[in-house]
């Protein structure tokens, strides 16, 4: 991903950044907020949604590294 994801953001967990982007498309959902507030919603959810993938993808990575050190090993 290539946004620049806030500090705030970068320094937590997946598991804290997924919980804190389910409680922001909740209030986006519930409505209610002046367009600015919303707008401001919108773009951290979307800096904690690319925080989220970026932890994916390193795990993914992580489990690829692991698969084939496993199999060098067996060959």
């Amino acid at each position: 991903m290539t946004a620049q994801i806030p500090q705030d953001i970068a320094e937590l967990s997946y598991e804290q950044a997924r919980e804190e982007l389910i409680n922001v498309v909740n209030q986006l959902e519930t409505g209610g907020a002046p367009l600015e507030a919303s707008l401001a919603l919108w773009e951290r959810g979307e800096a904690l949604a690319a925080h989220c993938e970026n932890w994916l993808a390193g795990v993914s990575q992580r489990l690829d590294d692991a698969r084939a050190k496993h199999e060098g090993e067996q060959d």
